[in-house]
């Protein structure tokens, strides 16, 4: 920008500079071969009344070198002798006596004057006044050096200036811009000084304003998940005054068990949610740091939970890990979030009995989680893949949970049509140590 404007100051002031300067300089010029012609005018009229008197060469030399200009003053006299050495051509100065008409003349040495003069019986003298080429452009070059210097300053001010002002809206610009790009990435302290034009102030106010605002609506989230998460607790109380109810059983060793994880979970996410840095734990921001967790082993591990209820409902399972290790740079906990949601969504949109399939591939460079059902399938993927938008009478949140942890790890999450009839849902991740951010 800063580029833009002084080449515009330069493209501008140099158009202006030329009109002006080009006309002036033809002036000068014009000015100072006046100036030169009339002094020489004026000297070759002072002389005439010397010839009318007398055209004896002696007062002739004598007058003429009292006009100071005895190279540049010429007489011919009525006899056609000359008084000093004549720089008009030959025909020029013929004409004017024959004629006895003033002539001006310009040759290749400068410019003469002839100027008749006539006498008493019909004899005529001519005056020569000759200015050389040098004194008719004589202090020309340094008028124009001058004006020259002038408008070069004139360009070059406007440059600076327009440079200066492109310089202190591009600082703005640029604050401004490092500023947004530093609340993107999770800095909620960031503000910017209001500088620079009128426009570039009110953006910088409004963006402190935008800010602030921010600010205040994550407080108020957090708050919202927290107390949300803390209601929770009245229901997981009752949960566990049925356990105790129901004996040492293993159905209420189960639930107690569940109970207990479920409250661990309540506690992480009201400190999380009460946390300044929530929001960007909430974008995923430090999962950049997480150990490595084997995609497999959680799968196992999560599998094993709800296999009870699994066998509760009548439903057959199939699950195939692979034998090789296949560690992903995400956290355990989130990983085992998006196993939950995936198995928990047969459960909850399939009826009673239908089977599913888990599996767990290693490629190259990534793991792939899919998990097939003989239910109706999903007729819209698109919408499915949607936050907030549900195909199944739930919050449309699981699969949105489970999108946004496969882009964390570079992975991604696809929704197709399985062999046993129902819907697949793959999730791909990214080996750790295979390249790629691997859980930002």
């Amino acid at each position: 920008m800063r580029r833009a404007l002084a080449g515009i100051a330069l493209a501008v002031t140099s158009m202006v500079a030329l009109s002006f300067l080009i006309p002036l300089a033809l002036l000068v010029r014009e000015q100072a071969r006046d100036r030169v012609t009339t002094a020489a005018e004026q000297r070759a009229s002072a002389l005439s009344p010397v010839l009318a008197l007398t055209t004896r060469r002696a007062d002739v030399q004598q007058a003429v070198a009292e006009l100071g200009s005895a190279d540049q003053l010429v007489v011919r006299l009525p006899d056609g002798g000359f008084v000093g050495t004549p720089h008009a051509p030959r025909d020029a100065l013929d004409r004017a006596v024959r004629g006895r008409e003033t002539l001006a003349v310009d040759t290749e040495d400068g410019w003469v004057y002839l100027q008749p003069v006539v006498l008493r019986g019909d004899r005529v003298a001519v005056v020569e006044a000759f200015v050389p080429a040098a004194d008719l452009t004589r202090g020309v070059a340094a008028s124009w050096g001058v004006m020259a210097l002038l408008a070069l300053g004139l360009v070059g001010g406007s440059v600076l200036v327009a440079d200066r002002l492109g310089a202190r809206v591009v600082r703005s610009s640029r604050s401004l811009k490092r500023a947004s790009l530093a609340l993107g990435s999770g800095d909620l302290d960031v503000r910017v000084e209001p500088d620079g034009p009128p426009e570039l102030q009110e953006a910088g106010a409004a963006f402190n304003t935008m800010a602030d605002r921010v600010v205040d609506l994550l407080a108020v989230e957090r708050e919202l998940v927290a107390d949300l998460s803390h209601r929770l607790r009245t229901p997981l109380t009752a949960l566990y005054l049925e356990a105790d109810r129901m004996g040492a059983t293993p159905s209420a060793r189960r639930v107690t068990e569940a109970a207990g994880q479920l409250e661990s979970e309540l506690d992480s996410i009201i400190a999380a949610a009460r946390t300044p840095l929530a929001s960007a734990h909430l974008a995923g921001a430090g999962a950049g740091a997480a150990k490595p967790c084997d995609v497999a082993e959680v799968v196992a591990m999560r599998l094993d939970f709800w296999s009870v209820l699994a066998a509760q409902q009548g439903r057959p399972y199939e699950r195939s890990l692979t034998p090789r290790p296949a560690p992903v740079a995400f956290p355990e906990d989130d990983l085992a979030a998006v196993v939950d949601a995936l198995i928990g969504n047969v459960f909850r949109h399939t009826p009673e009995g239908i089977a599913f399939a888990v599996r767990v591939e290693r490629a190259d460079r990534h793991v792939f989680l899919t998990v097939d059902d003989a239910g109706p399938g999903v007729a819209d993927p698109e919408a499915a893949l949607t936050r907030g938008v549900s195909v199944g009478g739930s919050t449309g949140l699981g699969l949105d949970i489970v999108a946004r942890a496969a882009r964390a790890a570079d992975g991604e999450l696809t929704i197709t049509r399985a062999p046993l009839g129902g819907a697949r849902v793959r999730v791909s991740f990214v080996l750790a140590g295979a390249g790629g951010a691997g859980g930002r």
